[in-house]
C-alpha cells in the first residue's frame, strides 16, 4: 500500500453567514441532537514573554472587548521572504500562534478542567523544521485539499494534469501547495474577537490548476475560546477549489502520547469508502454496524486495529471522509460536525462547519522520526486530524458535491473549533 500521508497523509458555494456569531454558536452548540439526513450536495523558537498590544475598546460599532491582544514577531525567512509569527490572545488567556508561512497554526493553548494551560496542536519549535519535513501540521491546504485520482481531471472539456505527489495520486495541492507559500498578513478585530487575515494570489497554471485564484483566510479567536476560520476565494477562469486547515490535535497536550482514549463523536451516518490508494469508490456507505460508526461517542483506539474490516486495513487506521448529516441536500448552514473529549484533562473540542464532509485521520503514519514543540517524538497515534472539506476526488466524481468555482462566483467556507471543559 506504500501510502505515507504527505508523503505523510491524506467547497463549493457555501452561503455567507451573517448572523452574530455568539447567538449562532450558542443556539447550535446547545443541542447534542444528531441530524439524520445525509447531505448529498455539496527559523527561531519564539519568546512567550512579548508584550501584547491591546485590541480596541468596546464600542457600539462592534469592536472587541478589552483584554484581547495581537502580537507579531519575526520568525525567520523562506527563500528570502520574511516569515512572521502572530499570537492571538483572548481575554481569558487562551492563545493561538499562526505563522505567515503556510498559514500554519503552530500552537493552541487552552485550559484543562483545573485551569492549567497546554498546547493541544502538534507542531515544531522552529521554522526550519516546517520547511524541511512537515506532514501538513497546522497548515492551509489547497488549491485542493485531499486527493485527486491519478493527478488528473477534466473541466469544461479540458483535461488538466497535476503533480502525482502521493503516488499514484495528487495530494493537498501538489509539490508546492498553499502550505509552502508565505502569505500576506493583516491584523483584524471585531466584536467577535481578534484575528489575522492571510491572503495570496495563486496564478493560472500553478501546480497545473486553471485560473488565477485570489484567496484569503481569516483566523479569529473569540473570548468564548472559539477559533473561527473563514475562507474566501474568487477566480477568473473555471477551476476547482477545496480548502481546509490541517491541524493535528492531542487534547491531553502535544507530546503527551497516544490519542486512543479520546472519545470521538462524528455527526455523520455515512462515509465514502476508498480503494487501497485512498481514492473514494463513489459509494456513500452507512457507518452503522462497522468500526467507522462514531454517531455515538467511542474512544478512537477502541476499534482502530480491527483489520478484518477492509477500510481500516487500507488506512492502517482511520483516514476517511465522513459525510455529514444535514437537514437537506442543498444545506450549507453552520452545523456541529464533531465532538472530541479527553477524559484526563477534561478538555472538549467541538468542530462546526459549512462543509459537507470531514476527514478523520488518526495519525497512522507518524513514525517517531519527527520531534515536536515539547521535545517529544511523535509516534503513531500521537495526534488526530479532523479536516472539514468537500469529498476527495470530487472533480472526477460528478455524483459528489461540486468543487467547481466559476468566474463571478465566490467560494466561502467557515469552520469553528470551540474548546471547553
Amino acid at each position: 500500500m506504500q501510502r505515507r500521508r504527505g508523503d505523510e497523509e491524506g467547497k463549493l458555494m457555501n452561503g455567507v453567514i451573517s448572523r452574530p456569531r455568539g447567538t449562532r454558536m450558542a443556539a447550535m452548540l446547545g443541542s447534542a441532537a444528531v441530524m439524520a439526513v445525509v447531505a448529498a450536495s455539496f527559523g527561531a523558537t519564539p519568546s512567550r514573554g512579548q508584550t501584547g498590544t491591546p485590541a480596541a475598546s468596546p464600542a457600539a460599532d462592534g469592536t472587541p472587548t478589552g483584554g484581547a491582544t495581537i502580537t507579531m514577531e519575526p520568525y525567520g525567512t523562506v527563500e528570502g521572504e520574511a516569515v512572521e509569527l502572530y499570537t492571538l490572545t483572548n481575554a481569558g488567556g487562551m492563545d493561538v500562534r499562526i505563522m505567515t508561512y503556510g498559514g500554519i497554526v503552530q500552537s493552541i493553548m487552552v485550559p484543562d478542567r483545573d485551569g492549567t494551560m497546554a498546547n493541544v496542536a502538534l507542531g515544531f519549535a522552529t521554522l526550519d523544521e516546517y520547511v524541511a519535513d512537515n506532514p501538513y501540521f497546522g497548515c492551509i491546504t489547497g488549491r485542493y485539499a485531499n486527493r485527486i485520482a491519478r493527478g488528473t481531471f477534466t473541466l469544461e472539456d479540458q483535461r488538466y494534469y497535476l503533480a502525482v505527489n502521493n503516488a499514484p495520486n495528487h495530494l493537498h495541492g501538489g509539490e508546492k501547495g498553499f502550505d509552502k507559500y508565505v502569505w500576506a498578513a493583516e491584523e483584524v478585530s471585531s466584536a467577535d474577537g481578534v484575528g489575522l487575515k492571510l491572503s495570496r494570489t495563486s496564478p493560472d497554471g500553478e501546480e497545473g490548476y486553471p485560473g488565477t485564484l485570489t484567496v484569503d483566510v481569516t483566523y479569529t479567536l473569540t473570548d468564548a475560546n472559539e477559533l473561527w476560520i473563514d475562507y474566501h476565494a474568487t477566480t477568473d477562469t473555471a477551476t476547482v477549489v477545496n480548502l481546509t486547515n490541517h491541524s493535528y490535535f492531542n487534547l491531553a497536550g502535544e507530546g503527551s502520547g497516544a490519542i486512543y482514549d479520546h472519545e470521538l463523536q462524528l455527526m455523520a451516518s455515512g462515509f465514502t469508502p476508498t480503494d487501497d490508494t485512498a481514492i473514494p469508490t463513489g459509494e456513500i456507505a452507512p457507518v452503522a454496524g462497522t468500526p467507522m460508526d462514531f454517531t455515538q461517542p467511542h474512544p478512537i483506539g477502541e476499534r482502530i486495529r480491527d483489520t478484518s474490516f477492509e477500510q481500516i486495513a487500507f488506512g492502517r487506521g482511520y483516514d476517511h471522509n465522513y459525510v455529514l448529516d444535514r437537514p437537506s441536500p442543498d444545506d450549507t448552514s453552520l452545523v456541529l460536525a464533531a465532538r472530541v473529549h479527553e477524559p484526563t484533562s477534561g478538555r472538549t473540542m467541538e468542530i462546526s462547519t459549512t462543509e459537507p464532509g470531514i476527514q478523520f485521520y488518526s495519525g497512522n503514519f507518524l513514525d517517531g522520526m519527527l520531534v515536536g514543540t515539547s521535545g517529544q517524538m511523535y509516534r503513531q497515534g500521537d495526534g488526530f486530524a479532523l479536516e472539514t472539506q468537500h469529498y476527495p476526488d470530487s472533480p472526477n466524481r460528478p455524483e459528489f458535491p461540486s468543487t467547481v468555482l466559476q468566474p463571478g462566483q465566490e467560494y466561502t467556507s467557515t469552520t469553528v473549533y470551540a474548546f471547553s471543559t
